[in-house]
């Protein structure tokens, strides 16, 4: 028998290990890992086990080896190909794993809701100062109002164009300001001025990057879905459809309803303006001949004001011939 280096062994117990997993747990979340202190996987990997969930972290390469060996069915090549064709079972459902494992990111393996394990991975997050020539997190502003540091220091805020003046012997900044935009880097000024106030912006912890669930792959926005989110999207949907089967005149489950409630309308129509009538109609008729009668308030209507009289016309004598002295002689 073949002794083999502690190397090898070593890699085959990670192998087995590995197995086991794939066998065990069906869902995943693939974690960024960026930022993140040791001491904040070590309580994650710890919360999470309590959970019967376990953490994967920094050994992409092998597992991905292990998992393609697990896909693939043994071949009588293969120097341990009695062992595994003893013990080898297909999962292709983890086949998509292959491709996903890429960069620096750890798997979160589970059999629980994932929505748990993004709550465990929220509660141990930590803040963070504003680092030169880090990627800012997310916009960073500056709240108005007194900062505790002396006149003397004034020049930050003027690098920035905060408007500030002094009060009591202190700096007080007059407006909100945005120093930091998302996605940018973080300069010197910021980054002084930031650790001056004592101000964390950022919160490190690990990011979803992919969630895997019985071989289908999804994004991290699904974890954000909620019971009424899903509920508020399929009343929009039925309520689409029906309007779509009452405008072309094809009945669906959806539009009946909606049929019949107007089919009722126009029957109970009908019954107010002839001596038809049904059982339904007569409900409603003595529910509404009951109901208290609205009070009218009638208007003083302002009386017209009188038409103005005629005046009367100019007497200018009688007759136009007599305008200019009809008996004049020329």
């Amino acid at each position: 028998m073949v002794k083999l280096s502690a190397k090898k062994q070593k890699k085959i117990e990670f192998f087995k290990r590995v197995y086991d997993i794939f066998d065990k747990y069906s869902r995943a979340l693939l974690v960024q890992c960026n930022n993140i202190s040791a001491k904040q996987i070590h309580a994650c990997r710890k919360e999470l086990r309590a959970n019967d969930s376990l953490m994967l972290m920094g050994k992409n390469t092998l597992i991905k080896a292990a998992l393609q060996k697990r896909l693939s069915e043994p071949q009588e090549n293969e120097p341990d190909y009695e062992e595994r064709k003893a013990t080898w079972t297909p999962i292709p459902l983890m086949e998509p794993l292959v491709k996903l494992l890429k960069g620096n990111l750890g798997i979160i393996f589970t059999n629980h809701d994932l929505t748990d394990m993004k709550d465990i991975i929220e509660r141990h997050a930590r803040e963070a100062p504003a680092k030169v020539g880090s990627i800012a997190q997310s916009d960073v502003f500056i709240s108005a109002g007194p900062t505790g540091l002396d006149p003397k220091q004034t020049a930050f805020f003027q690098n920035l164009q905060i408007p500030t003046k002094i009060v009591k012997t202190q700096i007080e900044i007059t407006a909100d300001k945005q120093i930091i935009e998302k996605g940018e880097k973080v300069g010197s000024n910021e980054a002084a001025l930031l650790q001056k106030l004592e101000i964390n912006p950022f919160s490190y912890k690990l990011e979803v990057a992919h969630v895997f669930d019985n071989g289908n792959v999804y994004g991290p926005g699904v974890l954000d879905i909620t019971t009424e989110t899903i509920l508020a999207s399929y009343k929009k949907v039925i309520s689409n459809v029906a309007s779509i089967s009452l405008d072309i005149g094809i009945p669906t489950k959806a539009s009946v309803p909606h049929s019949i409630m107007r089919v009722f309308k126009n029957l109970l129509a009908v019954t107010f303006e002839t001596d038809f009538s049904f059982e339904q109609a007569e409900a409603i008729k003595n529910a509404a001949s009951a109901a208290p009668v609205a009070v009218v308030v009638e208007k003083d209507v302002e009386e017209e004001p009188a038409a103005k009289e005629e005046e009367p016309a100019d007497d200018f004598g009688g007759g136009a011939a007599d305008l200019f002295g009809g008996d004049d002689d020329y």
